[in-house]
């Protein structure tokens, strides 16, 4: 049977049994409780299990169960969060359609796609979804968009012998074709390989949790181990010894730091929603604060998909402004410049593309270089009409041109150095304004003319050769993919925060070269590239690469994500964007894969971390504010527990360097009380923050979040001042009750002292969440209400503490009581002293820094 008549039901079953399903290969799924898990078992979890286990052991069941409590609803809100899981293969497979129609049996039927095997001859009408790559038998007027594989985002015409791939679909004309690969065999399916094997990089702030975790877990057991020794030497027993360690131990792991991040970065990623970026992944919030290098698409990204007529040059030397923009114009008089509209028009397939009129706006529908024509064509002369082409020789890669014919005339238009050779003589000058709109970042049309004849003559079935020459011009015709008006000041607004920004495109080099000269991103000298010419060397890639503004077109999916990996390999976190299924993979194996919302196929969506609502490059920008000011607030918040741990510490080493004749201050449970029930709400409030004046005015942060600073910061200036005020009001009060050293302080008494120590610190920390949202500007001089969220919080500390003081059953088994007044007094000293000792420390590193 020959292919054109299709195959026999008998051949496609036994072909279908023998090759499988015509279905992309799928991975098994992660279940809801495996990944549940996950999220209970990652290192600082297992820490916080081991913690829970230790204070079990050493008979503090209230701290076990207040742990694990911790545990599980951090877990469960991460999970929330994160559930929206990477499905990009799954989203692959819905791009095949569902039905086709087939040859079978020497019938036309249709079948479901699944069923398909290679020999199948399948017919394709414009607007449908290719089923499998195919091998097209016929082809009339066919355009196939490839742009979901390519980036090449005109249409492609096929002829007759051509291939076309799974997943596209036909935009105009009619084909049979013959089924070449299904299933697991498409290219289609290649891809999804790539998009699934990429795995992406540990997020900069998973790698810098993990460093502070094992430096807190390594601090936690060097101390506990100091105070099992040192109440060794004290005359504990060594059980009472090994139990009071675990509790030291315990008591210094941040149990809050887990959620305070998460929470923050739930903020930070509502915050990013608000300005139209959805984030699909909560680390990619931080992350995207630490971007170095974007990568960016250029059509809707940075253009607003949209093809304009602005410039037509006639014969007679004469330049035409159409104008900006879609807005209907004026008629321009001048009939050489009218000839070229219609001649453009007449040109072109009318099925590809045109214009319709939308509340006073000229609205592409289809191609937008077609529909440009259209709105050219309707400026100039209010209608459009004329005979229907009675044969079309469509555009090929090899011509670059394409031409109708109209009655007895010819129309057509392309490239001007193929257009210009197969016409009369033509006026030098007309090559120079070639060059000179080109040098403008214009797309140059050249359109042309042959009257035929009114006998059709041997003209209707002549090769384009025989009838695509002696051609009269007409004129050139400058098209423009406008720029998003902004999009230039958020390029300067990028650089001045020390990003670096690429254009990496699948369309031609000269075009996208001149949208990034029009744009500002090129720099001198400027570099545009080709996919085809990119080293294989990954670290000369990345050496070719690595500077701003350089250009790199026609791009396949493979060369994406090499970009991707050779300028990871240079030290920089990447963001990619991409908005079709040959992004998937780069967008995966970049740092930070930013998809399109609005244009964006629902692979790429799926693949990204960020989803752009508005398309807009400008969003990505304010994206990477936000992450900035996350990561700050992430900063803030754990400048604000680890000040707490320092005064938690200090009454367990002043114990120690006693000999045990110095009571304990402050008990395990009132330091978890401290952890998880003061200080847990005005630690979430400063991770709500809003991005700082100058965050975009600075390189991104390339430090640790435990940096020299901190350090600085936490255990030479907060927290000494902050335990100094503690122990002072804990010795006042016992010296008060008649305490007298060497001496064991009455219950009742020591219950006192603790309070009024518990009370210090908790005022301390109330004074230290003002202190800590900023780096360098006291806290009055931003104002004490414009986070509001954290004047609630410290409200809320104020009343819990109360609570903690005040409720006889709380208080009790806390192991405190209300200090006396003169406890108070001196505790309330606590919160000036703190904000004292920032606002010097301050006023110092400034002026150490205009030195």
């Amino acid at each position: 049977m020959r292919a054109a008549e299709g195959l026999s039901s008998e051949q496609a079953a036994q072909l279908l049994k023998e090759a499988g399903p015509n279905q992309l290969p799928t991975e098994k799924p992660v279940s809801q409780l495996r990944k549940l898990w996950g999220e209970m078992t990652h290192f600082f979890a297992l820490m916080l299990w081991c913690a829970a286990g230790l204070a079990f052991i050493a008979d503090m069941p209230q701290l076990a169960v207040a742990i694990i409590v911790v545990v599980l609803v951090n877990g469960v809100f991460a999970h929330i969060q994160q559930e929206r899981a990477q499905h990009a293969a799954a989203k692959l497979r819905s791009l095949l359609p569902a039905d086709v129609v087939v040859k079978r049996d020497g019938r036309i039927c249709k079948v479901h796609a699944s069923a398909l095997v290679v020999g199948d001859v399948v017919l394709l009408a414009a607007g449908d979804r290719v089923p499998a790559d195919v091998r097209l038998l016929t082809a009339s007027a066919c355009a196939v968009d490839e742009s979901m594989l390519t980036g090449e985002s005109e249409p492609v015409l096929k002829d007759p012998g051509t291939q076309a791939w799974g997943g596209t679909f036909l935009v105009n004309g009619y084909a049979e074709a013959a089924v070449s690969a299904t299933g697991a065999g498409t290219r289609l399916a290649g891809i999804a390989a790539l998009t699934s094997g990429a795995v992406p990089p540990p997020t900069p702030l998973s790698l810098e949790l993990r460093r502070i975790v094992r430096v807190t877990a390594g601090m936690a057991l060097g101390i506990a181990a100091v105070f099992f020794l040192a109440s060794l030497l004290v005359g504990f027993q060594w059980r009472d010894s090994f139990l009071f360690s675990i509790g030291v131990a315990v008591a210094l792991v941040p149990e809050g730091l887990l959620p305070t991040v998460t929470l923050s970065l739930a903020m930070g990623a509502q915050r990013m929603a608000a300005r139209n970026g959805l984030v699909r992944n909560l680390e990619a919030v931080e992350t995207l604060g630490s971007t170095t290098f974007i990568c960016t698409d250029k059509t809707g990204t940075l253009t607003q998909n949209r093809m304009n007529a602005v410039e037509v040059f006639t014969p007679d030397g004469t330049i035409y402004v159409t104008g900006e923009g879609y807005a209907p114009e004026a008629h321009i008089e001048g009939r050489g410049v009218e000839k070229a509209a219609q001649a453009a028009l007449a040109a072109r397939s009318a099925s590809q593309g045109r214009a319709e009129l939308h509340d006073g706006q000229w609205r592409a529908q289809g191609d937008p270089m077609e529909a440009a024509m259209d709105v050219l064509a309707r400026r100039l002369t209010g209608t459009l009409s004329g005979p229907a082409p009675s044969r079309r020789l469509p555009f090929d890669p090899e011509r670059r041109r394409e031409s109708t014919i109209v009655g007895p005339d010819l129309f057509c238009k392309g490239a001007p150095e193929t257009v210009l050779p197969v016409c009369g003589p033509v006026p030098g000058e007309v090559t120079d304004q070639v060059e000179v709109m080109a040098g403008r970042g214009l797309r140059v049309i050249a359109v042309a003319r042959r009257r035929l004849g009114e006998t059709p003559g041997t003209w209707q079935s002549a090769p384009a050769s025989g009838l695509e020459t002696g051609l009269e011009f007409l004129g050139l015709i400058g098209l423009q993919d406008p720029p998003r008006p902004d999009v230039g000041d958020v390029i300067r607004t990028a650089r001045t925060a020390g990003l670096r920004v690429a254009m990496i495109t699948g369309d031609h080099p000269a075009t996208a070269a001149a949208i990034a000269r029009q744009i500002g991103l090129t720099g001198t000298p400027e570099y545009v590239l080709e996919g085809a010419d990119l080293p294989e060397d990954e670290q000369l890639l990345g050496a070719l690469l690595d500077r701003d503004g350089v250009v790199v077109s026609r791009v396949s999916p493979e060369q994406k994500l090499r970009v991707a990996k050779a300028l990871q390999s240079r030290g920089h976190v990447v963001a990619m964007t991409g908005d079709g299924v040959n992004d998937g993979p780069a967008l995966r194996e970049a740092d930070i894969g930013v998809a399109m919302g609005l244009g964006g196929t629902d692979v790429a969506r799926e693949a990204a971390d960020l989803v752009l609502l508005d398309d807009h490059f400008g969003t990505i920008v304010a994206a990477i504010e936000q992450g900035r000011a996350t990561y700050a607030n992430i900063h803030r918040f754990l400048t604000y527990h680890l000040t707490d741990n320092v005064a938690e510490l200090t009454p367990f080493v002043i114990w120690a360097l006693s000999g045990g004749h110095f009571p304990l201050a402050l008990g395990v449970l009132q330091i978890l009380a401290l952890d998880i029930g003061t200080d847990l709400l005005p630690a979430l409030a400063l991770g709500a923050e809003p991005p700082g004046k100058r965050v975009l005015s600075r390189p991104p942060e390339r430090r640790h979040l435990m940096d020299r600073r901190l350090i600085i910061r936490v255990f030479c200036i907060l927290g000494p001042v902050e335990a100094a005020v503690e122990m002072a009001v804990f010795s006042a009060v016992l010296a008060g009750g008649g305490w007298t050293r060497g001496q064991d302080p009455h219950t009742a008494l020591l219950m006192d002292a603790s309070g009024a120590a518990f009370t210090a610190v908790v005022l301390g920390q109330l004074a230290n969440a003002f202190a800590c949202r900023s780096a360098t500007v006291p806290p009055w001089k931003l104002g004490w209400g414009t986070n509001r969220l954290l004047v609630w919080a410290v409200l809320a500390e104020a009343a819990i503490l109360a609570a903690c003081l005040y409720l006889p059953s709380l208080a009790a088994l806390l192991g405190q009581s209300p200090p006396p007044p003169e406890g108070l007094l001196l505790a309330l000293l606590a919160a000036p002293a703190v904000l004292l000792a920032d606002w010097i420390h301050k006023s110092v590193r400034g002026n150490l820094r205009r030195t």
